[in-house]
């Protein structure tokens, strides 16, 4: 940290902020260990898909409710869509800069050139887009929903995930 300067509280502010809108408490999740499972080839031979959790959607579907609770939407998104397609809903940051370069928050563009400059395999047909908002029904995201996520991936035969939070 600089010399004379403050963290920022952001769970502070976050709860103040959601208690002012009437949500309750949040109970922020715990996790005792990170799965993970190595990649079984090397990333410059894999499938990688994207998924951010910033508001982002194609301009020609729905916006989304930046204030929504337990929004357990997931929209797909075609991997050839041009990055001025994307429109950004979001009030857990300032959207701005996303809106002028979309690749903030979902680097579409820097992963096709991944792609171009053979650094990944390829890039998997469909990005997401999800997770967003006050989710206080983990274990329904948990249970049903991050599975039902996760035997898509497979579906595309995508080998690595970057997720891309807001």
């Amino acid at each position: 940290m600089l010399k004379g300067m403050e963290p920022v509280r952001y769970v502070d502010r976050l709860n103040a902020r959601y208690a002012r809108q009437g949500f309750p408490p949040y109970r922020w999740t715990v996790n005792d260990d990170a799965p993970l499972t190595a990649l079984s080839k090397p990333v410059e031979e894999s499938r990688v898909t994207l998924l951010t959790s910033g508001g982002v959607s194609r301009t020609c579907d729905a916006a989304w409710n930046p204030d929504a609770r337990n929004d357990f939407r997931l929209d797909e998104i075609p991997a050839d869509s041009p990055a001025a397609a994307f429109q950004v809903h979001d009030s857990y940051y300032e959207v701005d800069s996303a809106r002028d370069d979309i690749n903030c928050v979902f680097p579409v563009e820097r992963l096709h050139a991944l792609a171009a400059d053979h650094t990944i395999g390829a890039v998997a047909p469909r990005l997401w887009s999800g997770f967003m908002g006050r989710i206080y029904k983990r274990s329904q995201l948990q249970a049903e929903v991050a599975p039902a996520w996760a035997e898509e991936l497979r579906l595309d035969d995508v080998d690595l995930a970057i997720l891309v939070p807001a």
